[in-house]
């Protein structure tokens, strides 16, 4: 019975890392904060590092698969761009390279942050519940301009503030699709255009992300509830589907204020139970 029970914590979370990956409301944040629950009588600093890489993993196939047709298309045409001559005069062939190109502009920053600054990140339910409060403020900032006209395509410069903005959703608590949104929407982009270009970048990241997950799964197997681990990983994968579906069909500038006002309650409830 009490291991039932493990299996059903490992599902909760796995449910949580997929919806909460594709929502703007930090998933980082939520498995923080339902580790500490549902975990808290392990290392929870071991454990929940190989966690978070091992259910991502789900995210990231999920978002590589409804996203599959748009990532073919970038690598094919820019390795056309690139060792094809006859392609490469082709519109479609230099729009496609030159997004591929505004895509990796746009992860540089956070990859240097998270390289420079990733043992040193606090992991607490307190941090938790601020970084989750500044993000639910940021949602709210984006529903504030929902009347902007948001009519823009994404440029090398937009590439470039949308890096740099996302670079501090290092912080656990700092949603990263939900800093994206707030910096594509600032400078006037389409909610859709944006969410495509978070999503893309998620993937990139995701790349060295996942195989460092790999690595050390490899390299530390006793941290590993492997029933629990794959289920976790098989349940992000399915709700991380569903969820994205879900985003991109209902989602809308206008009703991140729900968001951001489930942000803010998480995060309070994370403050109280640091001080409890």
């Amino acid at each position: 019975m009490e291991q039932f029970i493990e299996l059903i914590k490992y599902i909760v979370l796995g449910i949580i890392q997929g919806v909460t990956e594709i929502f703007p409301v930090s998933s980082s944040g939520h498995l923080v904060l339902f580790s500490n629950i549902f975990l808290g009588g392990e290392d929870i600093n071991t454990t929940l590092t190989l966690f978070l890489m091992i259910t991502n993993m789900g995210s990231f196939l999920a978002l590589l698969i409804y996203y599959f047709k748009d990532v073919k298309e970038l690598v094919v045409d820019s390795l056309n761009f690139v060792f094809n001559k006859e392609k490469r005069n082709e519109i479609i062939v230099q729009e496609n390279f030159n997004y591929a190109v505004k895509l990796i502009i746009a992860i540089v920053p956070i990859g240097i942050a998270g390289l420079l600054i990733k043992d040193y990140l606090p992991t607490n339910l307190l941090s938790i519940g601020i970084s989750l409060i500044i993000t639910s403020l940021l949602l709210f900032l984006v529903f504030l301009l929902r009347n902007k006209k948001f009519s823009n395509d994404i440029t090398f410069k937009n590439a470039g503030v949308i890096g740099l903005i996302q670079m501090f959703a290092v912080f656990p608590g700092i949603s990263r699709s939900g800093i994206t949104l707030v910096g594509g929407l600032s400078q006037k982009i389409e909610i859709k255009k944006v969410m495509r270009f978070s999503f893309l970048c998620y993937l990139l990241i995701s790349i060295p992300v996942s195989g460092l997950g790999l690595y050390d799964a490899i390299k530390n197997p006793g941290k590993i509830d492997i029933p629990g681990f794959s289920l976790a990983f098989i349940f992000s994968f399915i709700f991380s589907l569903l969820t994205i579906k879900i985003m991109h069909k209902y989602v809308t500038v206008k009703n991140l204020v729900w968001f951001s006002l489930y942000a803010l309650t998480v995060g309070l409830v994370s403050i109280t139970l640091y001080f409890i």
